[in-house]
C-alpha cells in the first residue's frame, strides 16, 4: 500500500508478509553463499591450481534461486519499476486505479509464471536433465523457484487487497 499506512503484522496477512520477508532474506543468504564460493574457487585456483569443479554451474543455479526469492518481496514492498512520468499529474483516485490495475496485471503474470514453471519442473523431472560437470538435476532449481512464485502470487493478492482498500477510501 503506497498511502503511508502500515500493513497489518498479525493474522494470516501478517504471517504471509513475514514469510515473504524471510524468503527474501534467504535469497540474500544464497547470494552470500555465491560470493564465498566464487572467492574460494578463485583463491584455490590461484594458490593450489584447483578451483572448485562446477562453480559456474552452481552460480547459475543459485543466482536463479536468489532472483526468484526476491520477486515476492519486490511486489509486496512496491519496489518494482514504475513509469511515474505518465502518472505525475493524475489525481489520487486515478493513481489508486492505476495501482489496482497494476496489481491485477502482476497477479496474472505471477499465475502464468507459476503454471509454466510447474510444467517445466514436471518435464525436467521426467527427462532428468543434469548439469554437465556436477550432474546436478536441473529440476532441483525449479523447486525453490516454484515456491518463490507461489509466494509471488500470495504477495500479489495481498497488494491487490491493499490497493482495493486504498481505492475505496
Amino acid at each position: 500500500m503506497t498511502d503511508g499506512q502500515e500493513h497489518p503484522r498479525s493474522g494470516p496477512s501478517g504471517l504471509a508478509r513475514r514469510v515473504i520477508e524471510w524468503w527474501a532474506l534467504g535469497g540474500g543468504v544464497v547470494l552470500l553463499v555465491i560470493a564465498v564460493m566464487t572467492t574460494w574457487s578463485a583463491f584455490s585456483g590461484w594458490v593450489f591450481g584447483k578451483p572448485l569443479p562446477g562453480d559456474f554451474e552452481l552460480t547459475e543455479i543459485f543466482v536463479a534461486i536468489a532472483v526468484f526469492a526476491f520477486l515476492p518481496y519486490c511486489q509486496q514492498t512496491d519496489a518494482n519499476v514504475t513509469a511515474d512520468l505518465f502518472t505525475a499529474r493524475a489525481g489520487p483516485r486515478a493513481l489508486a486505479a492505476f495501482r489496482l490495475l497494476g496489481a491485477l496485471l502482476a497477479l496474472a503474470v505471477a499465475l502464468l509464471l507459476t503454471w509454466r514453471t510447474w510444467a517445466g519442473l514436471l518435464d525436467y523431472r521426467k527427462y532428468v536433465e543434469t548439469t554437465a560437470i556436477l550432474k546436478v538435476p536441473v529440476w532441483w532449481a525449479y523447486v525453490p523457484a516454484l515456491a518463490s512464485l507461489v509466494l509471488l502470487v500470495l504477495a500479489c493478492l495481498l497488494v491487490l487487497k491493499d490497493e482495493w482498500r486504498s481505492m475505496r477510501s
